[in-house]
């Protein structure tokens, strides 16, 4: 047990998604095939933009942080979710408990501003082509993806750091399928005010800002496009970055609906089903949406196929 913590509890059990026996399998099943596909989709992204290298671009730089980001954090929820559909009790240790809530955090406030950093990226493409070269050089990249994981690493500590100091003595049972914020605090015995307020702050900086960039950045880039002339052109410059607003609208849709919820939506079991999408759904989708909207991927990804296939075919 960390110092300075009273807790009694040393151990939690994950509620899991429900209790139904007869449901167990067939969401494991289903799971398992939705974290093989997020795994082998993003994995399969990172190496293709590493192997490509007319794909060595700023745009896609930023795009295989943000399928490393979308791996990640799959793979802190996921996994342990799946051990509860085939186990009586899954049980995580406090500490495992707290590094999750960690790496989940970081990962997820990573992508917030990920996503913000590619709608710049459009828009400097866009509305400043003669100066995208200069503005979008390998040292501000590099620099943007620092201020990324630096915003992810400053939220995780402070959400971490927040938690560590509840007093856990209440039933240990987390009605989740992770260790979230909220349903930690349920089993609270000590003032969670503190930690409302930091949730409360971090989630309004985390969400308005890069929302506000996304937004101003995607005015600029339609009032650009209006201006262009040829129809043709208006179209073959709305699909460079029509991957990246499906992609967003995906993302923030998802979560608005979890922590943004109408009044008929307050019951845990309904938030668990909405950050399901949130949380698993989407590192699944983003692979296949840039994939099967970029032409530039799909030229790639058929260049490393022939080659594979001319190495296998030589070797016969």
């Amino acid at each position: 047990m960390a110092a300075g913590n009273h807790s009694t509890v040393t151990e939690f059990i994950l509620a899991g998604l429900t209790e139904k026996p007869e449901l167990q399998l067939p969401l494991f099943l289903f799971f398992l095939g939705v974290y093989v596909v997020t795994v082998v989709g993003n994995l399969g992204m990172i190496t293709l933009i590493g192997l490509s290298s007319h794909l060595h671009t700023p745009m896609y730089y930023f795009l295989s942080r943000l399928s490393f980001i979308d791996l990640c954090y799959s793979t802190v929820i996921t996994p342990k979710m799946l051990v509860n559909f085939v186990t009586e009790k899954n049980i995580i240790s406090y500490p495992e408990c707290m590094t999750q809530l960690y790496f989940f955090v970081f990962f997820i406030i990573s992508e917030c501003h990920m996503l913000a950093v590619m709608a710049y990226d459009r828009y400097v493409a866009i509305c400043n082509p003669l100066l995208y070269n200069v503005t979008m050089s390998y040292q501000v990249c590099s620099w943007l993806v620092v201020e990324v994981y630096t915003m992810g690493l400053i939220g995780a500590i402070a959400h971490t750091s927040c938690m560590l100091k509840v007093v856990f003595c209440k039933d240990k049972i987390i009605n989740h399928y992770f260790c979230d914020v909220f349903p930690l605090l349920e089993l609270s015995c000590s003032s969670t005010y503190i930690n409302e307020v930091v949730v409360l702050c971090f989630s309004l900086f985390n969400i308005l800002a890069p929302t506000l960039t996304i937004l101003g950045s995607y005015v600029s880039i339609i009032a650009s496009i209006l201006r262009i002339p040829c129809t043709e052109g208006r179209s073959k410059t709305f699909s460079t970055c029509s991957s990246h607003i499906l992609a967003v609208t995906i993302f923030y849709a998802s979560a608005a609906f979890m922590y943004l919820p109408s009044s008929n939506i307050t019951s845990m079991d309904q938030s668990k089903v909405s950050s399901v999408f949130y949380t698993i759904i989407v590192p699944m989708l983003n692979p296949l949406i840039y994939s099967l909207r970029n032409k530039r991927v799909k030229v790639a990804l058929n260049k490393i196929m022939e080659k594979i296939l001319s190495c296998i075919l030589k070797d016969f």
